[in-house]
């Protein structure tokens, strides 16, 4: 298989590897779309995110779709063929985290492009077969694999408490505070209120579920709002919107930025705010896969880039374009092959696909 390989900071390689054999309880995935994320293009810009540092050739991507096509001992060759959402983790089944529920907790936790574990930016990959979650046809490969920062949107929500008649407070308009504007939508919140510097994004936030939106200094005037999540990491939009919230109100930071921050502890303490954090998620997907189908959510709508494995590069610097929101990866399609179809397949390969009778989908005849 050609898997896309950060080999170094600041480049990617395509290589030629072995696919990989699913092993007991595993299946092995043939890749149709991976996302995008921050944190690949910190790794591949930084080398290493806090304590986690790339020091070995590691794929990134850990928003993934596609077809399962082989599985491991123990699971049913039914299976094969099944479309699938990959939820990248692997905890450890036995520890303490995993047994209470916990498991995104897990310190024994191997996750989808975090050093030294492989991600899916390669045209196969393995994963527990519970977590390869079946998705129905009236979703695209792309939404499927959108998934995964959908997850961190509701497990956002969940944390603030937001529901039917409430508000919320969401600062950056990218990615994930995108997906947060959209999920306290669909949970009911008549009031959503999006802050950034970039009124561009701004304009977008509007699209996506947002009610009101404001700019960094707008929020001290702001009537105060049932929860914040913070979904940009930072410390300025942190601790104006601690102060935006009403008095028993939650405070919920999503946005990877600086590893220590002075906080207003007065203000937690006379309003007795709940502040919390939200690292990865856990029992997501069957929300992600109703809150899609009901179209109450719109992942396709978030992808402004489309790009071939080796394009890697490219995708990942795709954030730097302006009105850039979501960058999407086709693994089983290279630039040099020919050109791309709208659904990420060359135009030979989609040719293939009309002609073959084998009913593989692809994002076109979805629509």
């Amino acid at each position: 298989m050609t898997a896309s390989v950060l080999v170094e900071t600041g480049r990617v390689e395509t290589e030629t590897r072995p696919v990989p054999t699913p092993g007991p309880g595993d299946v092995l995935v043939e890749i149709a779309a991976v996302g995008v994320c921050g944190s690949d293009a910190h790794y591949y810009r930084h080398g290493r995110i806090g304590d986690h540092v790339v020091t070995a050739p590691m794929v990134l991507g850990h928003e993934a779709s596609g077809r399962i096509v082989a599985v491991g001992q123990g699971i049913s060759e039914s299976r094969i063929g099944e479309r699938v959402s990959i939820e990248p983790q692997r905890p450890d089944p036995n520890s303490a985290e995993s047994r209470r529920g916990d498991y995104h907790l897990c310190p024994h936790m191997e996750f989808y492009a975090t050093p030294p574990i492989d991600g899916a930016l390669a045209q196969y990959a393995t994963i527990g077969a519970a977590f390869a979650h079946p998705v129905p046809d009236s979703v695209t490969d792309v939404a499927a694999a959108l998934f995964e920062p959908l997850s961190v949107g509701i497990a956002s929500i969940r944390k603030s408490g937001v529901t039917v008649g409430g508000s919320v407070l969401i600062a950056g308009a990218g990615p994930i505070g995108l997906v947060c504007a959209q999920v306290a939508r669909a949970h009911g919140a008549t009031r959503i209120v999006v802050s950034d510097i970039d009124p561009a994004r701004l304009d977008t936030a509007t699209r996506f579920g947002a009610t009101t939106t404001v700019g960094p200094d707008e929020v001290a005037d702001l009537e105060p709002v049932d929860a914040f999540v913070d979904a940009s990491g930072a410390p300025s939009a942190i601790i104006a919107g601690i102060g935006a919230v009403r008095p028993a109100g939650r405070v919920v930071l999503v946005g990877m930025g600086a590893s220590d921050l002075t906080i207003p502890v007065s203000i937690v303490q006379n309003r007795e705010l709940v502040l919390t954090g939200v690292f990865r998620y856990a029992n997501t997907w069957p929300t992600a896969t109703a809150l899609v189908t009901a179209g109450l959510v719109d992942l396709d709508a978030m992808v402004t880039g489309r790009f071939a494995l080796d394009e890697v590069a490219d995708a990942l610097d795709a954030d730097r374009v302006a009105g850039s929101i979501k960058a999407v990866v086709f693994p089983q399609r290279l630039a040099r092959e020919g050109a791309m179809t709208e659904d990420g397949t060359t135009a030979q390969r989609a040719s293939d696909q009309q002609t073959s009778g084998h009913g593989e989908r692809n994002e076109e005849m979805a629509s």
